[in-house]
């Protein structure tokens, strides 16, 4: 019986998975990059965005570090959250 990360390795061979998986990392990347830049030019911290969410800073700090890693993708709804507590709003487009 494989393991799962012998199972992942065979996966990630694949052209169409990788490519996917790639697509994926590329679009966390920017929206990572996106709530960075808007908590930055908002001048907040971490511990503000938290208190403006009304969660605790480690939350933030994961959420942040999730959408860096690409190991777990936060819902809409708390994006949208951080958004609106760095003074932005969540605009998703299908294209």
């Amino acid at each position: 019986m494989k393991t799962h990360d012998q199972v992942i390795k065979a996966m990630l061979k694949r052209p169409g998975v990788k490519a996917e998986v790639d697509r994926i990392e590329r679009e966390e990347a920017v929206l990572l990059d996106s709530l960075l830049k808007a908590r930055h030019e908002a001048g907040l911290t971490q511990a503000d965005v938290a208190q403006r969410m009304g969660t605790q800073p480690p939350a933030v700090a994961r959420l942040e570090r999730s959408l860096a890693t690409g190991k777990h993708s936060p819902s809409i709804a708390t994006v949208r959250k951080y958004a609106k507590a760095c003074g932005k709003n969540l605009i998703l487009q299908v294209a």
